[in-house]
C-alpha cells in the first residue's frame, strides 16, 4: 500500500506533449497525479475540466497537473482538444503505473464487477515524496480540495 511521507514511485509514460514522461526528471516542484477511468465520459470530464479551470492558481502554487488514464494518447489528444485542457495527459494502456500506484482494482457498477481504475489524486511535494492520496475520489469540488491542500505544503 501506498503511503504519505514516501517517494513517489517513478514512472515513464508517453505524454500528450510528444514526450515520453519520467516522473523523477520533474524537480523542484509539486506534481499532481491524477488517475481516472477514461476520457470523455462525465465523471472524468468533470474533473479534468475543474483541474484545467484551476490550473492558473495551481501553477503559481509551484505544482504541475497530470492525467493518467488507459486510454491512448490518440485518445488523451481528442480530449484536451475537446475541452481545452491546459495541462498534459499520460497512457498507461499496459497497466504499468496503475498498478504500482495501486489505482487497478475490483470495482462494481449496477451490481456488477469488474477491474478498473479506482479514480484516486496524488499530491508529490516538490521533493518527490508523496504528501496527500485522495481514494474512491468524488468529483464535486475535487479539484478546489486538492488546491486548498497545496496550501500546506
Amino acid at each position: 500500500m501506498l503511503k504519505t511521507k514516501i517517494l513517489a514511485p517513478n514512472f515513464k509514460l508517453p505524454s500528450t506533449d510528444g514526450s515520453i514522461f519520467e516522473l523523477k526528471k520533474i524537480k523542484k516542484k509539486n506534481i499532481i497525479l491524477f488517475f481516472y477511468p477514461k476520457d470523455d465520459t462525465p465523471g472524468c470530464t468533470i474533473e479534468s475540466k475543474d483541474f484545467s479551470k484551476l490550473n492558473n492558481l495551481i501553477s503559481k502554487n509551484n505544482t504541475l497537473i497530470f492525467g493518467i488514464s488507459k486510454d491512448s494518447i490518440e485518445s488523451h489528444l481528442k480530449f484536451k482538444k475537446k475541452y481545452k485542457l491546459k495541462f498534459d495527459l499520460l497512457s498507461d494502456e499496459k497497466l504499468i503505473v496503475l498498478k504500482k500506484y495501486q489505482v487497478w482494482g475490483q470495482k462494481s457498477f449496477l451490481g456488477k464487477k469488474f477491474m478498473g481504475i479506482i479514480r484516486t489524486t496524488f499530491l508529490v511535494n516538490a521533493k518527490g515524496k508523496i504528501h496527500r492520496i485522495w481514494s474512491n475520489v468524488r468529483v464535486k469540488d475535487h479539484a478546489k480540495e486538492v488546491l486548498d491542500e497545496l496550501k500546506n505544503i
